[in-house]
């Protein structure tokens, strides 16, 4: 049966699997053919009686194996590394002959860190009451597919998040979008996980504080109103000015044909009630 082994390991590090057979100090490498396999088709490294046969094109200047103990070492490890490698071992007792003493997989598992979580808001539309902000927070090139979470006032959040990768085996940007209405200052927090590791940012959000209430109108109404007012003002202006100039007149002489008439007629001296008495008599 064949063992399965796991290796964990982050992008950018140097990193050993292990084989299933270590050559004794009696032997040598001269007596062993050892292939190090990528997904049980793929030669990575391979050696036979003390030489390399065959070498990997991707590995080339990143591999090594140890003579004694079999191990493949890579340095840096990346993220295409990922995936399972079979180390097989034959003796070469006989000439023509070999004997398989080992046939062992290693899982290898690269991880790679994310950037730290950076966030920004936007103010899309305030009053004075609220503000609607759009809030995103962004982090790259990490490996695997990873979580993002938060927090307003350590009061849980759920982002609307997006992931970007090239493939399978590149590495991810991820991007968490929210619409908050902020009534108030508040702290959120913006947290990427991945394989266990968390990176997290935190940023205050101010409240619009700068807010002129808008000058309302005068309402139809309103307008309305000031209009009758000011036309009935008007109006009792114009009686008023008409009676006091017919009360002024009504003490003044009635208009003759011509000026100097009018001013005759208001020089007679007044007939006396004698006279008119005495030509009645007579």
């Amino acid at each position: 049966a064949l063992e399965k082994k796991i290796v964990n390991s982050k992008a950018g590090e140097k990193i050993g699997l292990p084989c299933c057979h270590e050559i004794p100090s009696s032997e040598s490498l001269d007596n062993y053919r050892v292939y190090w396999q990528k997904n049980t088709t793929d030669v990575v490294l391979a050696y036979a009686e003390g030489k390399i046969i065959s070498q990997h094109e991707r590995y080339k200047n990143r591999t090594e194996m140890d003579n004694r103990t079999l191990t493949l070492w890579i340095s840096p490890v990346e993220i295409l590394d990922n995936g399972p490698y079979q180390c097989v071992v034959q003796h070469l007792r006989f000439s023509q002959n070999s004997v398989v003493v080992c046939d062992e997989l290693v899982s290898l598992f690269v991880t790679a860190e994310f950037s730290k979580p950076n966030i920004t808001a936007e103010v899309s539309a305030h009053s004075c009451e609220s503000t609607e902000m759009v809030v995103r927070c962004s982090s790259h090139g990490g490996f695997p597919k990873p979580k993002i979470s938060g927090a307003l006032n350590n009061v849980s959040v759920v982002w609307n998040a997006s992931w970007v990768s090239e493939s399978s085996l590149s590495p991810y940007n991820v991007t968490g979008k929210l619409l908050l209405n902020v009534t108030k200052d508040i702290s959120i927090t913006c947290s990427v996980e991945h394989n266990g590791f968390a990176k997290s940012t935190s940023l205050l959000l101010k409240k619009t504080n700068d807010c002129i209430p808008p000058t309302v109108p005068p309402s139809y109404n309103v307008i309305t109103a000031s209009s009758i007012i000011i036309i009935i003002f008007l109006l009792a202006i114009t009686l008023a000015a008409r009676y006091l100039l017919r009360h002024v007149c009504s003490h003044c002489c009635k208009p003759q044909d011509s000026v100097e008439e009018g001013v005759k007629e208001c020089m007679k001296p007044p007939v006396s009630s004698k006279v008119t008495s005495e030509t009645s008599s007579v």
